[in-house]
């Protein structure tokens, strides 16, 4: 039975360790098939996402980061900054927005099928850029290491923790 949007983002939590199977290329495409259906300001969809499948392409974005956790892949989202959308009053540049939503659809679709992933946002992007020859128009968002989730992993305890609602949101008061 497939769970319901509540359960899947209640259930999801960051993966920080995984086993050493590899991740099929159908499980690839669906996680792809979910980011591209992902919502982008004018529907522009400036995203760019770099798949990670080798042992040498992982060892590049160690290069960057350090919190690959020895996953077998990586999906790094990025977006095209002279493809976005840009708000005429501020000249806000939306690619930002866009791939943090292409970004979310990844991590979500990624818990849905039985794998593990974590958003990265430690990393380097002048590492990225050198390491996978990134032109200056591709700006790297996240990086989510993939895969199968060891058997003896768990949530972190900080992973239940959460701010109570008064704290964070504000109604209008007339």
């Amino acid at each position: 039975m497939t769970p319901t949007y509540s359960t899947l983002i209640a259930e999801r939590y960051s993966v920080r360790k995984f086993s050493d199977e590899p991740v099929d290329q159908s499980l690839v495409q669906s996680i792809l098939e979910a980011a591209q259906l992902a919502p982008t300001a004018v529907n522009k969809q400036p995203q760019r996402i770099l798949v990670l499948r080798t042992a040498a392409g992982m060892e590049k974005l160690k290069k960057a980061t350090t919190y690959t956790f020895d996953a077998p892949m990586a999906l790094i989202v990025c977006y095209n900054v002279d493809e976005a959308w840009v708000r005429p009053f501020d000249r806000n540049n939306s690619g930002t927005i866009d791939a943090t939503i292409v970004a979310t659809h990844i991590m979500l679709k990624v818990h849905d099928i039985g794998l593990g992933t974590t958003w990265v946002g430690y990393f380097d992007p002048a590492v990225l850029r050198r390491e996978f020859d990134l032109p200056p128009v591709i700006e790297p968002v996240a990086v989510f290491p993939i895969g199968h989730p060891a058997v003896d992993v768990k949530p972190s305890p900080q992973h239940t923790r959460r701010r109570p609602l008064e704290e964070t949101v504000v109604y209008e008061h007339f």
